[in-house]
């Protein structure tokens, strides 16, 4: 029987899906392919009540969690995605924060323990194409449950052998140039801040990008419903014109392929189609 057309994203946090696969899981959606989505954090250590900070007075890491929750159903929704997987491990914070000490801390779970669950995933939805970030965590993010996020889906993936492509978002460092041009131009207030030279994916790692901007509008409903954590994403206060600019086409660097596939695509499923042949 031929297997159905299956992307599979894997993510760290509750709010990661939008940024950098929200538009091709709402675009692959509409083109009748199965989408999962795979949180493995609750995000217990993101903004609580009225902006109260992690280890701040009044700071609820469980309340945190069931709200962040709620808003990532509510992202699902907005996107379309077929399936929501949670994984349910509890999130590290920050890089360098006190909590990425804790014993049940994602980071500090096995990554074999935890891959194995992801595996079991796989077997049941069998993705041909399987996304998840680089081994920084995403464009040099190196957040804990970012890279271990990518460690335990690089072993998932190895140990079932299911997908035929493996991507890595990125985020491509002549984007982010556009970026922050696009944010200055609208007069956003960025301060002293300046990327650095080597912040993002080498532009020569990119291999493909998908034209997403039919999905803009529902990348940012989706990117809304996160309104515990507004504050942290300061994308939602540029100008509407600059976030068309800036939201109309996601990167990739394609780390495995067992399907002829051009060095440069705009498709995650080129080579997989009845119609590639």
């Amino acid at each position: 029987m031929e297997r159905q057309l299956t992307l599979m994203v894997v993510h760290a946090h509750p709010d990661d899906e939008c940024l950098s696969t929200g538009g091709i899981l709402a675009r692959y959606t509409d083109e009748g392919i199965r989408t999962v989505l795979v949180t493995c954090t609750n995000g217990e250590q993101g903004d609580g009540q009225d902006g109260v900070k992690p280890g701040e007075a009044g700071h609820d890491p469980e309340a945190v969690a069931e709200r962040r929750l709620g808003e990532l159903r509510e992202s699902v929704a907005h996107l379309g995605i077929d399936h929501l997987e949670l994984l349910g491990y509890r999130d590290s914070g920050m890089e360098g924060w006190d909590t990425n000490a804790h014993p049940d801390a994602f980071a500090n779970v096995p990554v074999e323990a935890a891959a194995a669950r992801l595996a079991a995933l796989m077997e049941h939805y069998r993705p041909q194409v399987v996304v998840t970030y680089d081994e920084t965590g995403g464009s040099g993010y190196n957040h804990p449950d970012h890279v271990q996020t990518h460690r335990v889906t690089v072993a998932a993936t190895e140990l079932t052998d299911i997908p035929d492509k493996l991507y890595y978002t990125a985020i491509p460092r002549a984007a982010i140039k556009r970026m922050f041009e696009l944010m200055r131009d609208s007069g956003l207030d960025l301060g002293d801040f300046q990327p650095s030279d080597d912040f993002g994916t080498p532009d020569e790692r990119i291999t493909s990008v998908v034209d997403i901007s039919p999905y803009v509008e529902r990348k940012l409903k989706a990117l809304k419903a996160h309104e515990s954590q507004g504050e942290n994403i300061f994308l939602l206060r540029m100008p509407e014109e600059a976030q068309q600019q800036a939201f109309s086409h996601e990167a990739f660097e394609r780390k495995l392929s067992k399907v002829g596939a051009p060095a440069h695509e705009e498709d995650l499923f080129a080579g997989l189609r009845n119609s590639d042949g």
